[in-house]
């Protein structure tokens, strides 16, 4: 048979060949069951996306070998053993494939494919995710898988995304950009506490984009630590801190003072909505170059100011930090260019207790917090969210 290399155990009629595959068997003896495999022996092109499929006619399949490099590679067997598919292969690969089919008389038939698949114009990596490797987050802790290059088959990129979770939770994805997708759970159930979450890619052999493809698997672990849930009032000018349901902690705070306003927005008012701790500084230097003013014009509001224990709650400049200078005010009047001006012992006590992703609610304010204004996802309506999704679905992580 041209280019198919056969084993067989019983007599069989050779092959033919088409642009599908190999097929074997079937035709010179009774009851010998037909095998047809795709990608054909010899083939030197396979699509990655494609995988490897064994079809059985007269009979069912009793074992299918895929391998790569000797090792092997996976694939699922209908209900009916009649059908074969492999997952996604490896681009500018080597495989060998083995299949072994029985017919109801018992007699077999065995085909041995091997093809190499096509080596990509362009590779889809993921160059960066959010939480780190082993990291203890928050609750709220969002996944945030940024990739090497825009993604145009957005679908078949997100079917290969995978997260698991000791403790089941419903989430979804949403792709922010052409770059950047982000996972994070329903409106309001965070990550239980207390368990490991794992995020992989089966990314190798994805059609990303014309001649674009997935070469290699990821795989990343991270673990929820306890349940961090910090609410702040700018009215009551008060921050409650809970852990695990339990109120642990309280402390007077100032808030953002208001009083100047760009394009409609008071951007010296603290943002009413559902933050999530970002990242910690010690010290973070705060400037007033962010708002156009010199440092130095101490007559428009000019300041330098350098922060101690300040953790990051959005990028609009919002921290819950030390702020020994207006301990007379916290408690009693909003003082603050927009942070959360705390006692140098709580907010000391604070940067310490804090993990990146736990969940702070601040209310009171009339500005409203935008749901992309640093990690801020929880502002933005739940139905919203999943239609972000290329699949438009919810997935279950447990």
């Amino acid at each position: 048979m041209a280019g198919a290399v056969l084993l067989l155990t019983t007599a069989c009629s050779g092959g033919e060949e088409d642009g599908d595959g190999v097929t074997v068997g079937g035709k010179a003896e009774a009851g010998t069951p037909q095998v047809t495999v795709a990608p054909g022996n010899g083939e030197l092109k396979a699509r990655p996306d494609k995988g490897v499929s064994v079809t059985v006619a007269g009979g069912a399949i009793e074992s299918v070998t895929l391998t790569y490099k000797g090792k092997p590679v996976a694939g699922a067997l209908s209900a009916d053993k009649t059908r074969w598919r492999s997952r996604t292969l490896r681009p500018g690969a080597r495989y060998q494939v083995t299949a072994v089919a029985r017919s109801p008389q018992g007699k077999t038939t065995t085909v041995t494919s091997t093809f190499s698949t096509l080596k990509p114009a362009a590779e889809l990596d993921i160059i960066d995710v959010t939480p780190r490797p082993g990291e203890t987050v928050g609750v709220g802790m969002p996944i945030m898988v940024t990739f090497n290059r825009p993604v145009e088959n957005k679908k078949a990129v997100e079917k290969a995304l995978r997260v698991r979770s000791t403790k089941p939770a419903t989430g979804a994805w949403n792709w922010v950009g052409s770059n950047t997708v982000i996972f994070r759970t329903e409106n309001g159930k965070y990550w239980q506490p207390n368990q490991q979450v794992t995020f992989s890619a089966k990314l190798s052999g994805v059609r990303s984009g014309k001649s674009t493809y997935g070469v290699d698997d990821f795989s990343q672990r991270f673990r929820i630590g306890d349940s961090h849930i910090v609410v702040a009032s700018t009215k009551t000018k008060r921050l409650v801190v809970k852990e695990n349901g339990r109120t642990i902690k309280s402390w007077p705070i100032s808030a953002g003072k208001g009083g100047r306003v760009v394009n409609g927005v008071d951007t010296f008012l603290t943002t009413s909505g559902i933050h999530l701790t970002m990242g910690k500084e010690n010290p973070a230097i705060m400037t007033s170059e962010w708002m156009g003013v010199d440092p130095k014009d101490k007559k428009n509001g000019g300041y330098r100011e350098v922060i101690p224990h300040a953790v990051r709650i959005s990028n609009s400049g919002e921290y819950i930090h030390s702020m020994a200078s207006t301990v007379w005010a916290q408690g009693r009047q909003n003082v603050s260019h927009g942070c959360l001006n705390s006692p140098p012992a709580a907010a000391q006590w604070f940067y310490k207790y804090a993990y990146r992703g736990d969940v702070v609610i601040i209310t009171g304010s009339k500005r409203k917090l935008e749901w992309n204004n640093g990690w801020s996802y929880y502002q933005m309506p739940w139905s919203s969210w999943v239609k972000g999704s290329a699949l438009d679905r919810t997935v279950t992580t447990g």
